[in-house]
């Protein structure tokens, strides 16, 4: 027996939900691409901008005629932006040759003298320090139960230490969120209740950022100690 075919009014309205749902999925990808580097765009490009769009804005008075473009609002964000990155490739280069790690243990030195300042960059160095060494001995990338048992999270052990009253060793994990790694919790597990993995700290960043669509295939877990 044959079906009879929808409504018109009802096979327009489905034609219509199903394409609106494609575009919204299709667009979505470039949507979120967007807000992540426009983002990075305003935080990179504010960090120059005071003292790069005052001498963007000198250049364009002094040179009206041949710099005029200069004083345009979007052509000072690029230039406090591509400053910006300058000075970041700077640092980074000092930072590998004598001189600039030289320059970057006084600031250490400097800094060390400040109580609560020590306590924040110390702590941050130290975590991005873990996040860029492989790991030694200690599985970095891990499982945890998160927020209760039943329910597994990716952590990542910044250090493990002994219980002097029970014997038992605890670690250190930090719970990275998603999409912003860069904030998160940090929880203290029994270490025999980590569950291991075999991912890399990338595999895990990858992870974590994209909301799990990324991830290694095949993945390999379990229990710390077991075969």
């Amino acid at each position: 027996m044959a079906t009879s075919a929808p409504p018109p009014s009802l096979a327009r309205r489905l034609h219509l939900q199903r394409y609106l749902v494609t575009g919204l999925l299709t667009l979505l990808p470039l949507w979120l691409t967007w807000v992540v580097f426009e983002f990075l765009f305003r935080l990179l490009s504010g960090m120059s901008a005071p003292w790069s769009g005052a001498i963007a804005a000198r250049l364009a008075q002094a040179h009206p005629g041949a710099l005029g473009w200069l004083d345009e609002p979007w052509v000072q964000s690029l230039f406090a932006l591509l400053a910006t990155l300058a000075v970041i490739y700077l640092v980074g280069l000092l930072a590998t040759r004598v001189f600039g790690q030289r320059m970057l243990g006084a600031v250490d030195s400097l800094i060390a003298r400040i109580p609560l300042a020590q306590t924040v960059y110390g702590g941050a160095k130290k975590l991005l320090d873990i996040m860029q060494t492989k790991p030694d001995g200690a599985q970095r990338v891990v499982l945890i139960d998160f927020p209760h048992a039943g329910m597994k999270t990716v952590g990542l052990v910044t250090r493990v230490f002994r219980n002097v009253a029970d014997g038992r060793e605890y670690a250190a994990v930090y719970v990275p969120t998603t999409p912003n790694p860069t904030s998160g919790y940090l929880e203290v597990v029994p270490v025999e209740d980590l569950t291991t993995t075999d991912w890399t700290m990338d595999q895990a960043m990858a992870f974590i950022i994209s909301g799990g669509a990324i991830a290694p295939d095949p993945v390999s877990f379990g229990r710390r100690g077991d075969a």
